[in-house]
């Protein structure tokens, strides 16, 4: 083994990082400088993947988690041919494919997004839940490995408990993680901040730990030879790295370690930039070109990945030729294609609640759809994911035949592994808690949104129904939060979230269809604790009617020329049905009836339709169990809404209707007072 050219090219990759950062005038230098030697041995004698395939299904994959070590990341790509010269000096960039935290890019060898510390090792760990699953359906053949990197930060980030705790309770020998310890955060040395025995907390989580010196590479290697070889426990490998590794003053003296070399450019700093360019041995003229003799290195690298890849693929298509069936299933897998599903011979007794009209789509689909994954926050009983669960059993250490997750109580990471499970692909991932612990969940969905990832979000006792529970259990202002999601668009220029509240059992069957159909972005039913009247049907079928929740929203009572246009989603239609009746019967009203599931998908109508659904010309009044601004946007100037302006109070739900006034007659006599006005 060439010694030599080794650190020749992790210091390659340490002075690319440095005139990146230096040429941008913004980003974080010296934790890439301390990552070089991990990522360069990890990437030129383990990582396992197809340079000329990098989408192939059955490679390695790499998540970072301290995305502020994109240049790291960057500059080992560049050195593997995934990016250009040009990719790597316009780093931070308008229009570059180098951005400041990085960004899925499947094809460059980017696997997640990641930004927010703790997110990213956790998408890692979802990824490893999804291979167990495929490995589990399809043969010890698919056994790849998932790495994660983390760092100071994304271990003190609470979402590390619970990934940390779940990766070792299910035994993820197939995950691999590197921390990059170096005593330094952006602002503190780590000493101001923690005291804990990082070692014995994975430990204590069922993790194999090993400690190394981070810029060894026999050390490195080592480790990376042993946590390949564990068969029971995912591997953590604690490496002692040096902030800034490779620094030196304009006099040539030793410049590392120190906190400042953190998070602005080194030539900012006591560090001189072109003294330290050429102790890296880069010359700083040419601060973007890869050494002469990396370069050839690397050539070798990329044509030994390609032959082991080569030979890899040579093995999975002997298994396809003797497992054809077993191969067609795989491939349908991956390709995200749905098998045949019938919503409509899902059979629901009347008045049921929307999550337990849920819970029968979910027995449903377990019994038609193998390549999903249901988790619960320990509520499977209460969110009635356990329609799924009974239908199927629980992933277990040494038993992934299963297909339900029980995340325990840790929504944060529950959704953050659904992201990884995404991205690995092959599976769909659907998880469940209580609606207003979305708030617990925030930062996933974020992340669920820019990633576009089909994670199905699951959240009942979507309202102040929840009743007894009092204030701190009650929605008030969840459903407008996540409803801003569909008011922002992704980077492909869509909606970046489809919020479902259905209005009774069909709709919700209806709800599940569009959740499980929509590929492009996460979908969120929005679900009720409390029975909800089946909305009368206008066709013969309430099925078919519900059908056109798939606009977004619909008349489900038409009259013509109405007086007065009712709006509402979730269980306040089955209300307005309610008052509907008084106003006809004491006023002799017309009245249209309109369940709007998803005003997102609804405002992608054409304006026809919105305006045949919802016309400019007539008086609307909106009904809420939450904040107004749910629904101010569909009532229009004009119109109004009634909803909640406080947080709820503990009592039986029936005595909340009443005295919130969302009641069939009190609806009645806000209607009448809101005409009045006009």
């Amino acid at each position: 083994m060439n010694k030599e050219i080794n650190l020749q090219s992790a210091d390659n990759i340490r002075a690319l990082a440095v005139a990146m950062v230096e040429k941008a005038n913004s980003g974080h230098p010296g934790g890439p400088m301390g990552g070089a030697d991990f990522m360069h041995i990890l990437y030129s004698e383990f990582f396992n993947f197809d340079p000329s395939d990098m989408t192939w299904p059955f490679r390695d994959r790499f998540f970072m988690d301290a995305g502020h070590l994109s240049t790291l990341m960057y500059a080992q790509y560049y050195l593997l041919g995934n990016y250009s010269k040009d990719d790597v000096s316009n780093f931070r960039q308008w229009g570059s494919i180098t951005p400041g935290h990085p960004e899925v890019d499947v094809e460059r060898g980017i696997e997640n997004t990641s930004g927010p510390l703790g997110q990213g090792h956790t998408m890692g760990i979802g990824a490893a839940i999804a291979a167990k699953f495929l490995q589990a359906r399809f043969g010890d053949w698919m056994n790849h490995k998932i790495y994660g990197f983390i760092s100071d930060g994304g271990v003190q980030e609470e979402i590390s408990q619970g990934a940390g705790r779940i990766a070792g309770h299910l035994g993820l020998n197939n995950f691999i993680m590197f921390y990059d310890s170096n005593d330094v955060q952006l602002s503190t040395m780590t000493e101001a901040v923690t005291t804990e025995d990082t070692a014995m907390k994975y430990k204590a989580w069922g993790w194999k730990v090993i400690n190394i010196d981070g810029h060894d590479h026999d050390a490195i290697r080592k480790a990376l030879t042993e946590a390949n070889a564990e068969s029971e426990r995912p591997t953590l490998i604690i490496g002692k790295t040096i902030m800034g590794k490779g620094c030196v003053t304009a006099d040539g003296s030793i410049y590392e370690g120190h906190c400042e070399l953190h998070g602005q450019p080194i030539g900012h700093t006591g560090a001189d930039y072109e003294k330290t360019l050429i102790n890296l041995g880069t010359d700083p003229k040419n601060p973007f070109e890869i050494h002469s003799e990396v370069k050839e290195f690397y050539k070798g690298i990329l044509a030994k990945k390609k032959s082991d890849a080569s030979t890899k693929k040579n093995v999975i298509n002997a298994w396809r030729k003797e497992n054809k069936n077993l191969a067609d299933k795989l491939d349908a897998f991956l390709s995200g294609k749905l098998p045949a599903l019938d919503f409509e011979t899902i059979t629901h007794k009347d008045g049921l609640a929307s999550r337990v009209a849920s819970s029968n789509v979910l027995a449903y689909l377990a019994e038609k759809v193998e390549n999903m994954i249901v988790s619960s926050a320990d509520l499977s009983n209460s969110d009635k994911t356990d329609g799924f669960l009974k239908k199927s059993h629980a992933l277990k250490k040494g038993d992934f035949s299963g297909a339900f997750l029980q995340a325990g109580v840790a929504e944060l990471t529950m959704a953050s592994l659904a992201n990884g499970i995404a991205l690995h692909g092959g599976i769909i991932p659907v998880v469940a808690t209580f609606f207003v612990f979305s708030d617990y969940m925030k930062p996933a969905i974020r992340l669920s949104c820019i990633q576009e990832l089909p994670v199905k979000f699951v959240w009942t006792h979507d309202a102040f129904r929840v009743g007894e529970d009092g204030p701190t259990h009650q929605p008030v202002e969840q459903e407008a939060q996540i409803r801003l999601l569909e008011k922002l668009k992704n980077h492909s220029g869509n909606p970046s979230f489809v919020a479902l509240r259905p209005a009774d059992s069909q709709e919700t069957s209806v709800a599940w269809k569009m959740a499980m159909e929509n590929t492009k972005t996460p979908t969120g039913l929005i679900l009720s604790r409390q029975g909800i009247k089946d909305v009368p049907s206008q066709s013969g079928s309430r099925y078919s009617d519900a059908l056109n929740a798939e606009k977004g929203g619909y008349l489900v009572k038409e009259t013509p020329n109405p007086d007065v246009v009712l709006v509402a989603n979730g269980s306040e239609v089955s209300t307005l049905v309610e008052a509907a009746a008084l106003l006809e019967e004491r006023k002799n009203l017309k009245i249209n009836i309109a369940s709007i599931p998803s005003e997102g998908i609804f405002r992608q109508q054409s304006r026809k339709y919105q305006t045949s659904v919802i016309p400019d010309n007539k008086p609307v009044f909106g009904l809420t169990a939450g904040l107004p601004i749910s629904l101010e946007a569909l009532v229009g100037q004009k119109g109004t809404v009634f909803g909640l302006d406080h947080f709820g109070y503990s009592a039986p739900a029936k005595v909340l209707d009443e005295k919130f006034g969302f009641t069939g007659e009190k609806v009645y006599n806000e209607v009448l007072n809101f005409l009045n006005r006009k």
